[in-house]
């Protein structure tokens, strides 16, 4: 796994989700994921501007972790009925 300072945990998101941090000629950009079981899910790629992580980021973060965490628990019930 990547550590600091390519890329560094984000507990605030969920478990198991990190920010990428990739350097462009012009821009900084930034890649939330979260590492799943048998997937890496991309939850947001923004550029980085500022220190912090805007707010709105986050918060898509959080829905996107959570409908992808509720789908794979759907999923996984279906598949072992």
């Amino acid at each position: 796994m990547l550590a600091l300072p390519h890329s560094r945990p984000m507990p605030d998101v969920g478990r198991q989700c990190h920010e990428l941090r990739v350097s462009d000629r012009d821009q900084t950009w930034r890649i939330v994921y979260h590492l799943a079981d048998d997937a890496v899910v991309i939850l947001d790629v923004f550029s980085k501007k500022t220190q912090a992580v805007p707010k709105a980021v986050m918060a898509a973060c959080r829905e996107r972790l959570a409908a992808y965490l509720t789908t794979t628990k759907v999923t996984r019930a279906k598949e072992q009925r």
